[in-house]
């Protein structure tokens, strides 16, 4: 029988501040959770405990795996990559529809199975060959001095990281969470507060927020995700106003996927979302002005191929996460016209492919 090992001794948060009422208030996202002693916030691993806050996730895992860089999804961020992939517990979300709800949802901090330093995170990477880490699976907000920490040792070994988030971060520390994060893949749920405020208990605005923030303000490259669920956030309107919304904050070249929605947690009234949805969704965006929109968790050909801006021609194939064709050069630029596609790329060799390698890296509780 293996050893069993305790989890790290629980790590000072930070963003927080004092009250007059005693209480202390967390500033890393905007529900600004306001916590008596012992009581935790929102995304239940920021704890009050005396006269600090703790972060009790640091330096443990759900699980690390080796995924295709397109599985974030990212399509214009070093494609046919590998990338290191793990998360901890807990959201500060509420979101009824999610899909790794086993994990943000967690109350049981024993599901936290593997331990890493940040500095045995960026040499398991080069290690196992993947270009960059990605802090995924539950947001890494709520582990934000865990990721920072983690990226600035990524950093250090030339590693990329990542980023997959629903943007609920306050002004106050999306600056220093961001300060050696590459890209981000950002949830836009929706663009309707109402469906903000009933399916995730949260808000629109602030996600807004860091996106404008991000694109004029940061040199993190990025992409949004959208779910659509069916009769939630699928009309034609919102979708359109959403596309024209991107264009005029972000410009035209910022990649948008949709992807598809499959009954889970406490959403399952729903059907999973039509073929015919996606592909709608990405014609709506397409005639919107937007450069590069796609379709994900379906196969579709022509919903995953990365088309020239310039001339049209196809310049990343693919199928599902495996990349068939491939027509840039080094630089990113188009092989017949020579327009650049936006985003980062570097030297294209043998692509990943569509693989889920499971790795471990610390020592095992049980």
């Amino acid at each position: 029988m293996r050893e069993r090992v305790g989890p790290p001794a629980d790590y000072p948060a930070r963003w927080w501040h004092w009250l007059d009422d005693g209480r202390i208030q967390c500033d890393l996202c905007p529900r600004e959770c306001k916590l008596h002693a012992d009581q935790r916030g929102a995304c239940f691993v920021r704890e009050r405990r005396g006269d600090a806050m703790l972060l009790s996730t640091y330096g443990r895992s759900s699980g690390f795996c080796i995924d295709p860089i397109e599985k974030k999804p990212l399509n214009h961020f070093y494609p046919g990559s590998s990338v290191l992939s793990f998360g901890t517990a807990g959201c500060n979300l509420a979101c009824k529809f999610c899909q790794n709800w086993d994990i943000s949802k967690s109350r049981d901090m024993d599901r936290l199975m593997d331990q890493a330093a940040p500095d045995q995170i960026a040499s398991a990477a080069q290690r196992y060959g993947a270009a960059s880490v990605a802090f995924t699976y539950n947001d890494p907000v709520i582990f934000a001095e865990y990721a920072i920490d983690t990226a600035v040792a990524c950093h250090t070994l030339g590693v990329h990281t990542v980023a997959v988030t629903a943007g609920y971060i306050s002004p106050a520390a999306r600056a220093e969470f961001y300060a050696d994060i590459d890209a981000a893949n950002v949830d836009l749920k929706a663009f309707s507060d109402d469906f903000y405020v009933r399916l995730t208990g949260a808000h629109l605005a602030p996600v807004l927020d860091t996106l404008v923030w991000l694109h004029h303000e940061s040199k993190v490259w990025v992409e949004i995700t959208t779910l659509l669920i069916p009769g939630a956030n699928d009309s034609p309107a919102e979708l359109a106003a959403m596309a024209d919304w991107i264009l005029r904050e972000l410009g035209p070249d910022v990649p948008l996927h949709f992807t598809a929605f499959h009954p889970d947690f406490k959403l399952t009234d729903r059907p999973p979302t039509p073929p015919a949805t996606l592909s709608l969704a990405r014609r709506i965006a397409r005639d919107a002005g937007l450069h590069h929109v796609y379709t994900g968790n379906v196969h579709d050909s022509e919903g995953g191929t990365t088309y020239c801006s310039g001339c049209g021609v196809p310049l990343i194939v693919r199928d599902w996460y495996n990349i068939l064709d491939y027509r840039l050069d080094d630089q990113g630029c188009c092989s017949a016209c020579g327009t650049r596609l936006a985003g980062h790329f570097g030297k294209f060799e043998k692509p990943f492919g569509a693989r889920r390698i499971p790795v471990h890296l610390g020592t095992a509780q049980g």
